[in-house]
């Protein structure tokens, strides 16, 4: 009978722990991912403003076809103007991988080394970052250091820094969070010290460098370093929940359009943007996809292989729980699944 009872109690206990646990899921991204899928990306798009992003934008560059170009919700929602493919957007991390482009050229040129240490790079930093004389530019390039991410200071959003200084105070003398190479944690500090030795072995702002290197071989004419390079007007609107204003006066860095990070994408993936050597370099040290998160602004680029096909979504609208996150993933696997019937039919 106590083996007996015990089972019952266990079914009980699991029966409760599921209703829990389902009161507990958001809804929306369950209902999101069941919904029949949609004949075009447009139709998703649209589908996906009902889900309450504010607005949206998608570019397709699939290779037989010309590119494609989606947008649904607001540009700007106070002035209600509609959301248009070709504004600028925030792409947060995504510049990550312009980045490591750049220490990839300047590795293959023999101006910077893989195997050098912050304490080679950055002498003023040992003693004040731990573990300086072992960390390697491949480590934080490839998020493996064990710094402390400075964007996780409490409330980091609410105020941004603004300087590399600034910033670099967020995490001073802060023990490591692992030994260097033991482990992997997505870190910002690490691209924030990247940035500094670029440009101090450049002499000049790192961002020159890519757009010699990278954007003006490609043509990207949409593609800027700050808010402050742009006509304001041309950034679509970012809003977080719970935050009543617009977003796009914040500057978070890079600014381009979805078209811009699609051509980039494609040369980074077909090899057409690098000379003889560096295509190897950049292989061993990060990869060929990319999201980003500020608030307001969330993006994503992402090439397709067996499609043949660069898909960059943004998403004006972000939340502190991230669910905007995850419902964005889904949708975005959902264009896919459109792109790949559409492919087949």
């Amino acid at each position: 009978m106590t083996k007996k009872r015990n089972k019952q109690i266990f079914r009980i206990l699991l029966l409760l722990g599921t209703v829990i646990s389902l009161f507990f899921v958001p809804w929306l991204l369950v209902w999101a991912w069941i919904l029949p899928l949609p004949d075009t990306v447009q139709e998703q798009l649209d589908e996906a403003i009902d889900h309450g992003f504010e607005g949206m934008i998608v570019y397709v560059d699939q290779a037989g076809q010309p590119p494609q170009y989606f947008a649904s919700g607001w540009h700007d929602r106070e002035a209600k103007i509609p959301a248009q493919p070709q504004a600028l957007f925030k792409i947060a991390s995504i510049s990550k991988l312009y980045d490591a482009v750049a220490v990839t050229k300047l590795v293959n040129d023999g101006r910077l080394s893989l195997d050098k240490t912050i304490a080679d790079y950055l002498p003023e930093l040992v003693g004040r970052i731990e573990n300086a004389e072992k960390i390697t530019l491949r480590l934080m390039i490839q998020h493996r250091s064990g710094i402390p991410n400075f964007t996780d200071a409490p409330n980091f959003w609410e105020a941004p820094t603004e300087t590399y200084e600034e910033s670099l105070a967020l995490i001073q003398g802060m023990p490591a969070n692992f030994e260097p190479g033991e482990d992997y944690e997505y870190c910002n500090t690490n691209y924030l010290l990247i940035n500094k030795i670029m440009d101090d072995v450049l002499g000049y702002q790192n961002f020159q460098f890519i757009q010699e290197e990278i954007l003006l071989p490609l043509k990207l004419n949409n593609t800027f370093a700050s808010l402050s390079e742009v006509n304001i007007d041309d950034v679509m609107s970012g809003y977080h929940v719970g935050y009543p204003h617009d977003l796009k006066t914040n500057d978070y860095g890079m600014h381009a359009t979805a078209e811009d990070v699609g051509i980039f994408l494609r040369a980074l993936t077909d090899g057409s943007l690098f000379e003889p050597g560096e295509q190897e370099i950049y292989a061993s040290i990060y990869e060929y996809e990319h999201g980003g998160w500020v608030p307001g602004y969330q993006s994503f680029a992402k090439y397709h292989q067996d499609i043949d096909a660069v898909v960059i979504a943004f998403y004006s609208t972000t939340d502190p729980k991230l669910y905007n996150w995850n419902l964005s993933e889904i949708i975005n696997n959902r264009i896919v699944k459109i792109l790949k019937r559409q492919k087949s039919s």
